[in-house]
This record gives C-alpha cells, structure tokens and sequence, in this order.
C-alpha cells in the first residue's frame, strides 16, 4: 500500500484495535492466477507476545481456499471513509480528496482441518460477533451443527507484516484541518461523522 509519510500509522496497539472494531475484511489471493477476493468476518486475536492471529472461514463452494496455503494472503481491513470538499480549504487552488483509515495484513494462512478446531473457530466467532448467540448454538442438535461445519472451511492467518494508512489532512494546515473536522463532525452520514472523531484525537 502507498503510504506517504504524513499519513503513517505505526501505533500497533491502536492498528490492532482497528482491526478488531472493523472486523468484516477482504482477503486477496491468487485463484487460477487471477487476483480473487472474499468478504469475511475476522476474529482478530493477539497473544501475550503482541503477534496477532486472524480467525475466518470459507463456503466450502468457494474456491478461493483451495490454493490458499501455497501462498501469502492479503486481508484488507477498511471502513470509515469521508469525502472532503475543496471548499473547506484557505485557498481555492485546490481539488477534492478523501479521508479514511485503512489496514493491509499478510500471512500464511494454514487451513484448519481437526472437527473440534472448526468448532472452536466458530464459537470464537460467536463469542466475538454476538455473545447472544452461544447459548442458542448451544441447544442445537449436534447433528445440524456437524452438517453445518461440513459446509465451510475454516482457516487462520498469523500476520506476519501490517501496513496501516490514516489519511486525516494531517498535510493541511491546523485551519484547514478543523474546518474538515467540524464539517464531518456535523455530517448526517455516520461515517464521515466516525472519520471526524478519528481527526479529532490525533
């Protein structure tokens, strides 16, 4: 990912917490030696070293798991985004831009085979998306879960690099930047409102 260097995000306690609030990722790989991307919902874990592990899992219809431990995978992680009009700027020689957050993870991914490690991954999902729901899965016949976990394949990412970009003006000037601010904080879209309060407290 390009990333000059006013917009780096080296933080990694915060890269990692981004990660895990915006959790619904794309992973990109090769299928057939064509550029192939899924949309999955990732629990993203991180161990007592800091190294963080990425938990998902495929429709088995899907063929993107296929080829998926013979080489790197990319999970993009990005949602809040703004668009940022010229009009908010000191002077008019400018054109329009946007703001946004985004994260670039690369690893192996290792294909989880063993029954009660599918199970595993699942309940983490669970637990991690909508605690609500155990104790429902909990009352289903095994039966149906089992049928249910034959249909998918399940796999794990340990992150071996992280690319993190947080596009917020930071080239603009202090004015500019809380014009921006103050506009996105006022805006009726949610995510532009989420993009000012991320500019607020950098």
């Amino acid at each position: 990912m390009y990333i000059p260097a006013h917009f780096s995000f080296t933080e990694y306690a915060e890269t990692v917490g981004f990660m895990q609030r915006y959790n619904f990722a794309a992973i990109v790989t090769q299928v057939e030696g064509q550029p192939f991307a899924s949309h999955l919902p990732f629990v993203v874990e991180q161990d007592r070293e800091g190294k963080v592990r990425l938990l998902a899992h495929f429709a088995k219809n899907n063929p993107q798991w296929q080829a998926l431990e013979t080489q790197q995978a990319l999970v993009i992680f990005a949602e809040p985004h703004a668009y940022v009009s010229p009009g908010l700027y000191e002077k008019a020689l400018n054109v329009p831009t946007w703001n946004y957050v985004a994260v670039h993870a690369y690893g192996q991914a290792r294909l989880i085979q063993e029954s009660s490690a599918v199970f595993e991954l699942l309940e983490k999902q669970m637990h991690a998306f909508e605690e609500d729901y155990f104790a429902q899965w909990l009352k289903l016949p095994q039966d149906y879960k089992n049928a249910m976990a034959k249909g998918i394949v399940a796999f794990e990412i340990p992150v071996e690099k992280l690319e993190a970009k947080r596009k917020l003006s930071q080239n603009k000037t202090a004015g500019e930047q809380e014009n921006i601010m103050q506009h996105l904080l006022k805006s009726e879209d949610e995510a532009a409102r989420t993009i000012g309060a991320m500019m607020r407290k950098i």
